[in-house]
């Protein structure tokens, strides 16, 4: 049975991987333009997928689990050049929804 990846243990994978590369890390503002780039990729799945775009015959097939494979990847690379938990990221902004935000949308009514 295959056991699931922590975010700790993604940031790891990741920093392990280019780690063993002379170059490391691209700067803050090419890692910027990567998620961009990468952004742009997903919004053209979503597009393809969803929106009146259909895919040209030419065009590679992709998928919106492999784009936002590509984004988690590029994230992970500016979250760990930057020195910041992903993990303490995702608590903050958990903190601050179900606190400030908490009454911002209509709950399910519970059954």
């Amino acid at each position: 049975m295959k056991s699931e990846k922590t975010i700790v243990d993604m940031q790891k994978e990741v920093d392990d991987y280019i780690g063993q590369f002379k170059e490391g890390y691209f700067s803050p503002l090419a890692m910027l333009a990567r998620m961009s780039e990468e952004l742009g990729e997903l919004a053209r799945e979503i597009n393809h997928h969803y929106g009146e775009k259909p895919k040209k015959k030419t065009e590679d097939e992709s998928t919106i689990e492999e784009e936002l494979g590509d984004l988690l990847f590029v994230l992970t690379c500016f979250a760990n050049e930057q020195g910041i938990s992903l993990e303490n990221a995702h608590n903050r902004v958990m903190k601050k929804f179900t606190t400030r935000d908490k009454d911002r949308w209509t709950k399910k009514e519970e059954a």
